[in-house]
Order: C-alpha cells, then sequence, then structure tokens
C-alpha cells in the first residue's frame, strides 16, 4: 500500500476478496443478451389459491451448477397459481437462475446479503476504533482526496489509496481523542478523472447535505453528520404490529404546513400527525425523505440517496417524527426512488460520472444510461458497487431511522427496457415476459425485497406498477418479484375521467365496478381515488374538479347549499367509498383530499414567481366549524373506523351482485358488510332489493346521507331490515341476483350505505358495536363534538393532548354502555 502524507493517516484494509475470487463488475449480464421464449396466452387468469411450499433460497445454497439449479426450479409454485405462466418457463428459468447466482456470489464473497447491505457501516465517513475511516468508490479517478472545513478545504495532506476494485480509502486517526472530522462540517471528495481535471463531489454516501439558503441555486455541501451520544435521538416506542389492510396517509412533509414556507419534521409530527391518527389510518407514507436539490421535483430526481432532506431538518428531527408516529400506532412507509437519480452533476451520484464504461459507473452509458423523459440516469442493476449502494441505501432507512416499509417509485420504469414510454399495456403475457423485460433490474428487486423481508418480516413493500406484470406480488420464494402490494394506478384515471368527460347519467356501472376489480387473483393492490398525481399543477383534486369556484364561495354551512356544492360533496364521499370498499386490498389518500381541499399542488419555481401559496395545506378550512369541509372530512375519519371494525379490506369475500345501468346502483358484498351505491342524479328508490349471502336482520352501518357528513338524512337509521329467502338453497340461478337472501333498502339518490348483519343471539355484531354516523343504531354508536378522551377503532388518547383539532369524534361503545 502507498504511504500517506499524513503521519495520522493509514488506509484500512480492503473490503473485496481478491480479483481472482470475485467476479467482474458485469458479472450479471442484461435480460436482452439471451433470446426469451415468446408465447402468447389469455389476459387473465384466476386459478384458486397455491398449496405448494417452495423455497427457492433453500436451493441456491446447494451451490450446483446452471443445469441443475435451473432443473429445480423447473416448477414454480407460480404455475400453480397461474398455469399460462408456465408457457414462459425459459424467462422465469433465466431470471431464477439470475437470482440465485446473485445471491450465491453475494454469500461467497460478502457473507451474506446481511453483511453485504451493511455497506454504510463501511462507505462513506464512519468512526472505527479511534479514527474515521472513509471508503468511496470512483474507478475512474486517477488521484483522490478527502477535503473539508477539517483541513480548510486543502487535501494535500489527506490523499486517498486506490484498491483493485477501485474502492478510495482514507484512515485519519483522532486529535486529542476527538474526530478530525467535526460533527456537522462539511466535506467533499475531490479527484482527478482521466481528463486530467481535477472536480469537487460530494461524498456518494453522505447523511446530510445543505445549502445556503440565502444564495440563489447555492449548490449543495456535503456535511459530516456524526451528534454526540447526548444529541442523537433515541427511539423510546416500538414498531406497530403489521396491519391486515393498510389504510396509508400519504404526505409530504415540506407542504404539510397552512403557512407558504417548507415545514419540518417536527412539525409534522406535532401537528399532522394526531390529525391522522384521528381520521382512523394505520399507516404514514412520506414523500421526498431523500434529499432533492429540485424541491419542485416531489421528491422524485434525488441527489442524496443516504441524505435526509435538509429543508426539513436533521435526521435526529426524522427519527423525532418516526417515533412520534409508532407512539399513535401508525407505520411509517419511505418513498423510495431506485429507479432513476438526479442529473446533476455538481451535487449528485450523477457527477461520479466522468466518461467511463459502465462496468465503472453507478449508471448505463449512452441511450441506456439516460430517461428522456425524466430527464435522469438510469442505474445499472447489474454493477456489483451499484447493488451494494442500492441494498444498503434500504437497509440503512430501516436500521437507523425505523421505517416499517417502502413504496418503491417508477418501478414500471425498472421492469422494462422501455421503461413503459408511450407503451400501452393490455394484459397479453407477452407485453411483460419477453427481451423488453429488464431481468438485471428484477433480479434486484428479487434480492431487495428478499432483504427487507429478512431483516423485518412485517415490512410492507409497495410497488408503483402501472402495467400489471404478473407476479410481481408473490414472494420471491415462489419465483416472484416479493412485493406486498401494488398501487391500483388504473382507477384515479377512470375517476378523473368520468369527472372530466362524462355526464353523471353516462356513467357506467359495470365500468366503475370491472376498473375497480380488474386485478390479478392472489397479488394485493393498494386502491386510490386520488394522490400526489392527481392534484400537481395543471390538474385538479377531485373536490376542485367537482366544485371548481364555487368551492370559493359555497362551502359556508350558514348558507344554502347550490345544487354544484351539494353534488360535489355528495360524490366525493362516494367515490372515495367505493374506491376504498371495492377496488384492492388496502387503501391510500393523500393529505388534505380527506376533506377535499380544494385547488391543486404547485411547488414554487420561476413560473410562479416562486409562490408558495399552491405548497401547503389550508388546514384551517377542515377547522372552521362552519365550513363543509368538515363533512367530507368526518366520512373520510367514519369509513376508516368502519373498516377497523369490520376488516373487510382483508376479506376474501367480495361478490358484486348488481350493476344496474339504468338505476345507476351498484350492489356488492366484502366481509360481513352489503354496500348499496346509488349513483343516479335524482332518482330516489323506495323498497330497492339487495341481493345477500346469510338470512337474518340487518342494520345501517355508515350512511353518507347522515346530517353528520352533510347530507339530508334521508336513511332511517333505526330500521331494521329482515331477509326473505331466493329460490332454492343452492341453486344459483333461482336465486336474485345469484344470491340466496335479500332485503329492502331505501336508497336515495348520490348516497351510499353499508349495511350490518345483527348477531341475533347478542343483538351486537361485535364487541365494541358497529361504526356508523349521526344518530345510528344508538345502542352500538355515539358522535361527539366534546372534549377529552376519545377511542377510534381501538385507539385511545386525548383529545386535549393529542388531537387538539375541532370536529367529530367516533367512538365505539361498550355493551355496558349500551345495556344503560
Amino acid at each position: 500500500m502507498l504511504c500517506l502524507t499524513s503521519s495520522s493517516s493509514s488506509a484500512p484494509a480492503p473490503l473485496l476478496p481478491s480479483l481472482a475470487d470475485r467476479p467482474s463488475p458485469g458479472i450479471a449480464g442484461g435480460g436482452g443478451n439471451v433470446r426469451l421464449s415468446v408465447v402468447s396466452s389469455p389476459r387473465r387468469s384466476w386459478p384458486g389459491k397455491v398449496k405448494t411450499n417452495f423455497s427457492v433460497p433453500a436451493t441456491a445454497r446447494k451451490n450446483k451448477t446452471m443445469v441443475t439449479v435451473v432443473e429445480e426450479v423447473d416448477h414454480l409454485p407460480i404455475y400453480d397459481l397461474d398455469p399460462k405462466l408456465e408457457e414462459f418457463k425459459d424467462h422465469f428459468n433465466y431470471r431464477i437462475k439470475r437470482y440465485l447466482d446473485q445471491k450465491c456470489l453475494i454469500e461467497k464473497h460478502e457473507g451474506g446479503l446481511e453483511e453485504f447491505s451493511k455497506g454504510y457501516l463501511k462507505f462513506g465517513i464512519n468512526t472505527v476504533d479511534g479514527a474515521t475511516i472513509y471508503r468511496e468508490w470512483a474507478p475512474a479517478a486517477q488521484e483522490a482526496q478527502l477535503i473539508g472545513e477539517f483541513n480548510n478545504w486543502n487535501g494535500a495532506k489527506h490523499k486517498m489509496e486506490k484498491d483493485k476494485f477501485g474502492i478510495w480509502s482514507i484512515k485519519i486517526s483522532h486529535v486529542n481523542g476527538k474526530p478530525a472530522i467535526p460533527h456537522n462540517s462539511k466535506v467533499k471528495f475531490r479527484f482527478r478523472h482521466g481528463g486530467g481535471a481535477w472536480v469537487d463531489r460530494i461524498p456518494a454516501w453522505i447523511r446530510y447535505a445543505t445549502f445556503d439558503a440565502s444564495k440563489f441555486g447555492a449548490p449543495y455541501d456535503g456535511v459530516h453528520w456524526d451528534p454526540p451520544a447526548c444529541e442523537r435521538y433515541v427511539f423510546k416506542h416500538p414498531r406497530p404490529p403489521k396491519p391486515d389492510a393498510p389504510r396509508i396517509y400519504e404526505a409530504h412533509v415540506g407542504m404539510s404546513g397552512e403557512e407558504p414556507e417548507v415545514s419540518t419534521y417536527r412539525e409534522f409530527a406535532d401537528n399532522v400527525l394526531p390529525r391522522i391518527r384521528a381520521n382512523n389510518y394505520n399507516t404514514v407514507q412520506l414523500m421526498a425523505i431523500m434529499e432533492h436539490s429540485y424541491y419542485a421535483s416531489f421528491g422524485y430526481h434525488v441527489t442524496n440517496f443516504f441524505a435526509v432532506s435538509s429543508r426539513s431538518g436533521t435526521p435526529e428531527d426524522l427519527k423525532y417524527l418516526v417515533d412520534k408516529a409508532h407512539s399513535l400506532g401508525l407505520r411509517v412507509l419511505m418513498d423510495v426512488v431506485h429507479s432513476h437519480a438526479s442529473n446533476n452533476v455538481t451535487d449528485g451520484l450523477n457527477g461520479y460520472d466522468v466518461g467511463q464504461n459502465t462496468h465503472e459507473s453507478y449508471f448505463h452509458t449512452g441511450d441506456r444510461g439516460y430517461h428522456k423523459l425524466w430527464d435522469s440516469r438510469l442505474f445499472n442493476y447489474a454493477n456489483w458497487e451499484v447493488l451494494r449502494f442500492l441494498l444498503s441505501n434500504l437497509r440503512y432507512w430501516m436500521d437507523e431511522f425505523m421505517f416499517d416499509g417502502f413504496r418503491f417509485d417508477g418501478v414500471t420504469s425498472m421492469l422494462y427496457h422501455h421503461h413503459g414510454i408511450n407503451k400501452g399495456f393490455t394484459g397479453n403475457y407477452k407485453e411483460y415476459f419477453s427481451l423488453d423485460t429488464d431481468v438485471d433490474a428484477i433480479v434486484y428487486m428479487m434480492l431487495a425485497n428478499h432483504l427487507m423481508h429478512k431483516l423485518l418480516p412485517e415490512a410492507t413493500i409497495v410497488a408503483e406498477d402501472v402495467s400489471g406484470m404478473p407476479v410481481l406480488c408473490r414472494p420471491v420464494d415462489e419465483g416472484g418479484v416479493g412485493f406486498d402490494f401494488r398501487l391500483a394506478m388504473a382507477i384515479p384515471d377512470r375517476w378523473i375521467d368520468y369527472l372530466k368527460n362524462k355526464e353523471d347519467r353516462k356513467w357506467s356501472m359495470s365500468e366503475i365496478v370491472q376498473t375497480l376489480t380488474n386485478r390479478r387473483y392472489t397479488e394485493k393492490c393498494i386502491a386510490y381515488a386520488e394522490s400526489h398525481d392527481q392534484s400537481i399543477v395543471g390538474d385538479k383534486t377531485i373536490a376542485f374538479l367537482l366544485m371548481d369556484k364555487e368551492m370559493y364561495t359555497g362551502m359556508s354551512d350558514l348558507q344554502p347549499a347550490s345544487p354544484t356544492i351539494n353534488r360535489g360533496i355528495a360524490l366525493q364521499k362516494m367515490i372515495h367509498f367505493i374506491t376504498m370498499a371495492l377496488g384492492g386490498d388496502g387503501y391510500l389518500n393523500f393529505m388534505g383530499n380527506e376533506f377535499g381541499h380544494p385547488e391543486w399542488i404547485d411547488f414554487p419555481r420561476e413560473g410562479n414567481n416562486w409562490s408558495y401559496d399552491k405548497c401547503r395545506r389550508q388546514w384551517s378550512l377542515v377547522d372552521t366549524d362552519h365550513l363543509r369541509y368538515k363533512y367530507m372530512n368526518a366520512f373520510d375519519q367514519a369509513m376508516n373506523a368502519l373498516e377497523e371494525e369490520f376488516s373487510f379490506l382483508s376479506s376474501s369475500k367480495q361478490i358484486v351482485s348488481d350493476m344496474n345501468e339504468k338505476d345507476k346502483v351498484i350492489v356488492f358484498e366484502r366481509g360481513d358488510l352489503v354496500f348499496v351505491f346509488n349513483f343516479h342524479p335524482n332518482k330516489t328508490y323506495k323498497g330497492y332489493k339487495v341481493g345477500c349471502d346469510l338470512p337474518g336482520k340487518y342494520r345501517v352501518a355508515l350512511d353518507s346521507d347522515a346530517l353528520v357528513f352533510g347530507g339530508h338524512g334521508r336513511v332511517g337509521h333505526d330500521v331494521d331490515h329482515f331477509t326473505s329467502p331466493e329460490g332454492m338453497p343452492g341453486v344459483p340461478e333461482t336465486n336474485f341476483n345469484n344470491r340466496p337472501n335479500s332485503f329492502k333498502v331505501l336508497s336515495p339518490p348520490r348516497t351510499c350505505v353499508a349495511y350490518y348483519r345483527v348477531d341475533e343471539d347478542r343483538e351486537e355484531l361485535r364487541r365494541g358495536g358497529a361504526v356508523a354516523s349521526g344518530k345510528i343504531v344508538t345502542e352500538y354508536i355515539d358522535v361527539e363534538a366534546t372534549s377529552g378522551e376519545t377511542i377510534s377503532g381501538g385507539w385511545k388518547g386525548s383529545e386535549k393532548d393529542d388531537c387538539g383539532k375541532k370536529g367529530m369524534k367516533f367512538v365505539f361503545r361498550s355493551s355496558d354502555e349500551d345495556c344503560k
């Protein structure tokens, strides 16, 4: 090894095995290098549930030849789920072999995925045994130095050594028992590339980066973050248990405050988290956590992958936020962006690309390395150090910040070489399993999902995929990619299309149902009517599409509601409720849409004169008692509480019995509930016949027309609905809408009502009662607008201490109270 100029510095031992043992960075070639068999197949298959237990990792540990491994995975459990997939056996054998080979290589040379994913403890700046060690992978560099405030930006005495794998390192002994690089001091990696020029870059593994906010367009500086023990945040609360069905509140911390400025992690924790818990969500999904120099990118053009976005605070502040969420029983997911990276050079990972070949870069070269629509760089997922970087990135956020899982952004772009650009997906399997498939990226996602579920079995991992690729959400051991959920991205598109282009009378009930239920059996979906995507500049929230400018003048409860406001509030509730109840196995709502936030989102930029007016949340709208926003918020709170009590999202029972185009009515059963949606603009149906499974007595569980939800109070909540048998038992064709029983209801226009079956033996469905509204089934539910203690969805909290917000509280009453 070379001697460093500084007498107090020496290079650490090499990280990796010798070149003779270690494969070259490009050991795993792209999917396009092998021709795959393509066979046409039907659009969808709906087989029964697989009963086969199959463990691919067990096969991997046997260290056999390629032929033997392929033979052992010849019949994957996914073929039992969907027999048509077996026609693409060549593809699955190839990608499973690639996964097993990569996993075995990591086990051989790095000690396994768990050890491999601890890269953040080895790379970047770390304190080890009385010294500061800095490592950086930069094979294209010819010389390298560590510079910063600690050496007055002069790296002459802090030159680094390069090993045979392109990893530069330096060891700097502590001075008088203290680190030579102080906590919260600026640092950069300076290197000379093949062209002879010296360049300064932010360390790729930096954990904090800041900029001078007083200077327009000021570049970011890397900041060494290593606070003393007394300043480090210590987590106090355990992770909440994984719910059967996630009810996700998607949020952006920076725009979460009402003031026209960037909000902080602590402000979000103290002011917004209690609102989320009060509305009975069980999961928070945080956007824009990874550092991004361009605020208006919504956090999707990441510059520093291990750094907390400094606009909203420090790493310790973010830990406080996550811990506060856990204390409220909320799990926390993070939006992770591994599909691409910012094109920025001075402050981003792209700065390490100085014209070298792809095996020595984080990214592909040429056109394959650029996303032409996003203007960003694309990772080379076959590269050994890229795998280390990305897998360690996931583990870093889970271990250091206690995140409970991730939403992977841009998965469609990762799955295919064409990135989904100008590509329509019809469901033909040839679209998913062909030479267009990026097997490198799929293998990375399989490794990532396997790792995350091994480290945290209760992790929740969500894929943002619009293509509908089969087995994306099946376990890796079965031959799937390993995600837990995918976003049902076609649903919001349907609602936007209807609201913009179709009159209410032309809405198709069957088309709505088809959109909501068009998902693969055994692969779970997160349904949503609108996320951040639907309200960014150029579009509007659903509430604003429905009511538009009348939201500025017609939302006061002190005056009669106009027809536009009546229609808007009614359809806002119906659209979100049917999306939740029928659209998937989980539900997502974007911050503010629960109360019908008006207008759209527009980050400060030159085009709006750097205004924050549309980059904030106007909580005062829902907190003002005489405004009608409170009704939509109350309904959102109630429908989440309904799911908490009846767990219908996690039920496998989902039966649509009626899609009446003339009446504009949809009737379906989900779990133990019967749902009736009347989309007709003006028709009330008295004695409307509704099919159901079990005989007995049914009562209202949730009614969107209740007065407390801004409705007209037309549905009787003290009415018992007794069933009548239909046809011959066991002969569906003789039944009513293929249901063996029925009961009759009153169904007003633009109203949705959920009914539950009463347990005749105890005159209550469950202990704690049904969730409802207004004066509904008073022996089970109470609605309070008073201060004090509230109990909602099994979570107990003090309104004064935790929620502190105005509005209705839905309280489950005990059976003792019912008997009083």
